[in-house]
């Protein structure tokens, strides 16, 4: 990776940056826990794979990640700052990479990954995210490979 040239005030406010509990994401977690759902918060979904999911859902098998516009390259909103441009690409591009690589080993090992961006209404995610914990999440006499497709739909509060 290049080298990354600095300055005292960028690296403070670089250092402010919140990597867990974003706005996004509390607010995410709060209308999924509104609507009646349970979940693990920063949690390994697979042993092994050093990468934690944002919001975890157990038997349901999905995985939440709540993803930066400018930290995952997001195709709407992405910016390519200019100065130290090649480290930033590069590391923006490791980042892009590494959520492919970790959504096809959670689908190998049979979960689902949700992806939400930052700049995402946290009440439209909540109400994505709930349809597919129904649909996955195992029924009583059912085995967890059965799908079935009946679910109640609750109103997410927004």
């Amino acid at each position: 990776m290049p080298s990354l040239e600095t300055t005292p005030k960028i690296r403070a406010r670089m250092s402010k940056q919140r990597s867990h509990d974003t706005g996004i994401e509390v607010t995410l977690r709060r209308s999924l826990h509104a609507a009646g759902f349970r979940y693990r918060v920063h949690r390994k979904p697979l042993k092994g794979v050093r990468r934690e999911a944002d919001i975890l859902f157990g038997p349901a098998r999905i995985a939440v990640f709540v993803d930066g516009c400018f930290w995952h390259g997001c195709p709407e909103h992405a910016t390519w700052p200019k100065n130290n441009a090649d480290f930033w690409r590069e590391k923006i591009e490791k980042n892009r990479a590494r959520d492919a690589d970790t959504d096809s080993r959670l689908a190998a090992a049979g979960w689902l990954s949700v992806r939400v961006w930052e700049h995402e209404s946290a009440a439209e995610a909540a109400e994505r995210i709930a349809v597919l914990v129904h649909e996955r999440r195992p029924r009583r006499g059912l085995s967890p490979a059965e799908p079935t497709t009946e679910y109640i739909t609750r109103p997410v509060p927004g």
